[in-house]
């Protein structure tokens, strides 16, 4: 009796998709826990401290459900609308992030700088400090969680959950210091203070974030090192002589690749294409959730280039490898 054919693996693409959505629901679930612990020690301590981690617990959930919803909707296949895709999605997920980050910032910041000038006790410090130690517990665990998904996926959506939550273990820390200060230490000035350097590094957390999102937003081109390998990936045929006009960007976790390859003239159509789907694979089989484009060009009859674009040749032995590299691209104000 014949077996039954084993049902083929999911493509990497829907792997990935999947792995976002399970790390989503996980930090959505952490969010709750972490607000319901930080309400209960905020209640008996009345810790600046602790006030100043709640908030940024609640907003943390704010920005969990947003990315939650994102990573679905990037997940979408292309449509009559979208015919790239709904990747850019997990963009505006890190955009709502970074705004919730600032708010926190600010909120905190203020709170901070009253507490100074008007100290208040930190009450019930056994209940804030062993909160807090769980918190950091847990938040640690879901940072791990997060980066081992991040490694599988790439999401940029994931990155600024897990930023939040990086940030969000630091914070703890010092959360805790002051904490201690002001209950054991019969100091209240310094979880004041506490408070104040959790506001700047959220703001700072804020900062990477914008960064990442408006990079993907305005379709800056992958790496270099992603660049010169799509390059060398396609000029290992020596029947394709040279690429030029190469354009990459990401949409979610999709590389899009597009470019110009130079071909013999006498070839056919036929053989031109086989060779193009060739050069294809071999960058599929680096970049297996790439969207790929080539254009085929007669040898010597492109079109001129425009201004910014790069042109490659095939690497020669008398020339090292890094001859063969993409030009730099113009550096922008974030670069």
């Amino acid at each position: 009796m014949t077996k039954p054919a084993a049902s083929p693996s999911p493509p990497p693409i829907e792997d990935a998709h999947l792995a976002t959505r399970r790390i989503t629901r996980l930090s959505v679930g952490v969010a709750l826990l972490l607000i319901t612990l930080k309400a209960f020690a905020l209640g008996a301590s009345g810790s600046v401290s602790i006030l100043a981690t709640l908030a940024d617990s609640t907003l943390d959930l704010v920005a969990s459900l947003a990315t939650f919803y994102a990573v679905r909707w990037a997940a979408a296949p292309p449509d009559e609308d979208h015919r790239y895709g709904h990747g850019k999605g997990e963009a505006l997920a890190a955009l709502v992030q970074a705004g919730l980050v600032f708010a926190s910032a600010v909120f905190i910041g203020w709170e901070g700088i009253q507490r100074i000038f008007d100290p208040r006790p930190v009450t019930a410090g056994g209940w804030a400090t062993g909160v807090v130690v769980i918190s950091i517990a847990v938040t640690a665990w879901l940072v791990w969680m997060q980066t081992r998904a991040l490694k599988a996926t790439g999401s940029l959506a994931v990155a600024g959950d897990r930023a939040h939550y990086a940030a969000d273990l630091a914070a703890n820390t010092v959360v805790l210091i002051g904490v201690v200060s002001g209950a054991f230490l019969g100091a209240p000035g310094l979880d004041a203070a506490a408070g104040l350097v959790v506001a700047v590094w959220l703001f700072w957390g804020a900062v990477g974030m914008l960064r990442a999102a408006a990079d993907h937003l305005l379709d800056r081109a992958v790496p270099e090192a992603d660049r010169s390998a799509v390059t060398h990936a396609v000029l290992a045929d020596p029947r394709i002589s040279g690429v030029h006009q190469l354009r990459t960007r990401m949409a979610g976790q999709v590389m899009m690749v597009q470019m110009h390859v130079d071909l013999d003239p006498e070839l056919t159509l036929e053989a031109a294409h086989a060779i193009v789907v060739e050069a294809e694979n071999r960058i599929l089989s680096h970049y297996p959730t790439a969207d790929i484009l080539i254009h085929a060009d007669p040898r010597g009859r492109a079109r001129p280039q425009p201004a910014g674009t790069a042109a490659a040749s095939p690497p020669s032995e008398a020339a090292p490898a890094s001859e063969t590299a993409l030009q730099p691209r113009p550096k922008g104000p974030w670069s």
